[in-house]
């Protein structure tokens, strides 16, 4: 996972409550150790990064974390907020000579209602998955830019495990429903741009539809980037227990149709072997040992290399602590 300086992408997915932020935070720390220019990404609502870093990391911008040996960055996306900034920007008007000029002829109020079909306002009522996408879109736009060619190791911190699979349906769902409002946007807007041109309004331009297009686009970027088999692996993560290891291998079975590339599963929270187990130890490791067998025989599972993280004894906080955990599971 080491090898080589181009850049390469981990996301790490799963279950809610299995551990993936502060798995995804010791690998983080272990690139950056390994002397690779890292960043961490967060995309899940629930912000767990800061946390784990034990430093703060909300804003929504680059955030350098202290303690590792090479440079090591941290973001936290809010999707919500993105998301307004994405409504916000979307937001357009049409000029008042235009109105001025339908209302001679009784037609205002028509004017009116075609600039009330502002394709923004579609995000007060997102599609599942959309949060996201716009977070990771984001996240696209970001490493356009120049000063992101550094980074040669990219984690996400991805959301809950049907976040991460709408998130990967959702250019088709762009493409198939809201391709269409754009064109009945374009329609509509045809008539009201005529007018405006009399007026010295505008030179067409819709910023609305701008917008999405973009949207559109940075989503397809953004399933290349998954799909990528030489630069991208989705790693996912898991506890022994018979319910999310039953998740695990329906997330494997999804991001196998969709061309996600996956290699890796990690198994967190392992009880560590025992001469002298108590009567509740002793039924946990019998519920791990049976999630185990299931995951050796599971179809969409047992090819993948498995890795076990163990249960440990005090809160993983703090970049000496993810170092631990980097060096104990990261190996």
């Amino acid at each position: 996972m080491v090898a080589g300086t181009k850049r390469k992408y981990f996301m790490l997915g799963g279950k809610g409550g299995v551990g993936k932020t502060s798995l995804a935070a010791s690998l983080a720390v272990k690139f950056a150790n390994s002397g690779h220019t890292t960043l961490v990404v967060s995309t899940d609502p629930a912000h767990s990064l800061s946390d784990s870093f034990a430093q703060d990391l909300s804003g929504g911008k680059l955030v350098p974390v202290e303690g590792p040996d090479s440079p090591l960055f941290a973001l936290e996306i809010n999707p919500e907020q993105a998301r307004s900034e994405f409504r916000a920007a979307a937001q357009t008007g049409s000029g008042t000579g235009v109105k001025d000029f339908m209302d001679s002829f009784g037609l205002g109020g028509w004017v009116e209602q075609i600039s009330e079909l502002k394709l923004g306002e579609l995000l007060d009522t997102p599609p599942p998955g959309l949060d996201e996408a716009i977070a990771i879109s984001k996240v696209v736009q970001f490493m356009q830019s120049p000063e992101y060619d550094r980074f040669t190791r990219i984690i996400f911190d991805t959301a809950p495990t049907g976040h991460t699979l709408r998130l990967l349906s959702l250019p088709d769902f762009l493409d198939a429903s809201i391709g269409k409002l754009l064109k009945l946007k374009q329609k509509l807007a045809s008539a009201t741009n005529a007018i405006k041109s009399v007026f010295g309004q505008g030179d067409g331009s819709d910023t609305a539809t701008n917008r999405l297009e973009q949207l559109k686009e940075r989503m397809v970027m953004v399933r290349e980037i998954f799909r990528n088999k030489e630069a991208t692996e989705f790693v996912i993560v898991t506890i022994p227990t018979v319910m999310a290891v039953s998740e695990s291998s329906r997330l494997k079975q999804s991001l196998e149709k969709e061309g996600v590339p996956v290699k890796r599963l990690i198994v967190n929270q392992v009880l560590a072997a025992s001469q002298s187990d108590c009567k509740f130890c002793s039924m946990r490791r019998k519920d791990q040992s049976r999630a185990f067998d299931i995951i050796n025989s599971d179809q969409n599972l047992k090819d993948l290399q498995l890795i076990q993280s163990p249960l440990m004894d005090v809160e993983i906080r703090g970049v000496p602590a993810l170092r631990f955990v980097g060096d104990t599971v990261w190996r």
